[in-house]
């Protein structure tokens, strides 16, 4: 608060802020804050000294990188991707002076959640027992949970897909979705929001088609690539933008390589072969850049795998560069002026069209 007498001027108050440092867990987040509640610093009042009063301290919270913090009403405040970006999520108040009768204003008073999600250059979706988890042992030296049972995945795996030249793949094996995820059913949300932080999808079906339980129908491996499909449009129709890996698992199967002719037909015919689908069928159907029939349990077609994956990937990076590359052009175009001479041998200034 100011000093009336002298017209000082009241520090502001400080701000909060998330800041993003790597080799964080939410686990040391969670004990290093047990009470969740963080107080930024008050402003100081003007002084002989100083008329206007001193800042009050800002709080940062650390937490981990990939963290998207939201406000109590849902809305985005921002994403931390980088060690030591930083979101400010509660903005401190004004100090008094003279325009507000010398009364300090209050500062931002604000319930934040923070997400933790998955960056991963792939992410596998699949419906449960769908061989996703065998699926990244196989092709990476994690070792997630392995079972007959459906949701044997509980929570996100990360597996490091190594190549002979030392390059790195990062593969997300994440939990099993369901019929009504989008509407958090099962794992519901806890899983959809962590399809978005990977650059590209790998559809994984059995081949031979899949039941939850014995009350529920039947579907076969081209029901499920719609169901999956489905799902992340309801959730966010922006996830059908991603680059998509199909593999179709379980290729040592007695019926395998009949089935399997029989789904490459099918996706070839969408639009025809709607009919088969239940009524809850997409508004649009995902053509797959890459189909790859392989067998996680005998190790049938992973080689063959992990090379459509590196293609896809630099295929998608050099896409990316090249996006980059036209629009600064265009920038560029825009800014800088083509210098040219008039009949009069004048300078005359053209933008670049």
């Amino acid at each position: 608060m100011g000093l009336p007498r002298m017209g000082g001027q009241g520090g502001n108050g400080g701000d909060v802020l998330v800041v993003a440092k790597k080799d964080l867990t939410l686990k040391r987040v969670k004990d290093k804050y047990p009470n969740k509640r963080f107080v930024a610093g008050v402003g100081t009042n003007s002084s002989i000294r100083a008329l206007k009063g001193a800042k009050g301290a800002d709080v940062e919270i650390l937490a981990p990188v990939g963290i998207c913090v939201t406000a109590d009403d849902g809305r985005t405040l921002g994403e931390l991707n980088h060690d030591g970006e930083k979101v400010l999520v509660a903005k401190g108040g004004v100090g008094g002076s003279f325009n507000s009768g010398f009364l300090p204003a209050t500062g931002q008073n604000r319930h934040i959640r923070l997400d933790l999600r998955l960056i991963a250059d792939l992410g596998l979706v699949g419906f449960p027992n769908a061989g996703k988890s065998s699926l990244l042992t196989a092709l990476s030296h994690a070792r997630p949970q392995i079972a007959s049972y459906p949701f044997t995945t509980l929570r996100p795996e990360i597996g490091k897909v190594m190549y002979e030249d030392h390059k790195q793949v990062s593969v997300a094996d994440l939990p099993g979705l369901i019929e009504g995820a989008h509407v958090n059913r099962g794992m519901g949300h806890k899983f959809l929001k962590h399809v978005e932080r990977t650059k590209q999808l790998v559809f994984v079906v059995d081949v031979c088609g899949f039941q939850l339980a014995s009350k529920t129908p039947f579907r076969s491996a081209f029901e499920a690539v719609q169901l999956l499909t489905k799902e992340l449009e309801l959730y966010k129709e922006e996830l059908l933008s991603k680059p998509a890996i199909l593999v179709v698992n379980k290729m040592d199967l007695p019926e395998a390589k009949e089935k399997f002719r029989e789904l490459e037909t099918q996706l070839e015919n969408q639009e025809e072969l709607s009919h088969l689908l239940p009524e809850d069928k997409p508004k649009s159907f995902l053509h797959f850049k890459h189909t790859v029939p392989v067998s996680a349990m005998t190790g049938l077609g992973l080689p063959h795998l992990k090379a459509v994956i590196r293609k896809s990937l630099e295929e998608e990076e050099a896409n990316e560069s090249e996006r980059h590359r036209i629009e600064k052009l265009e920038m560029l175009r825009r800014k800088i002026p083509v210098v040219s001479k008039t009949t009069w041998g004048q300078p005359h200034s053209e933008p670049l069209d």
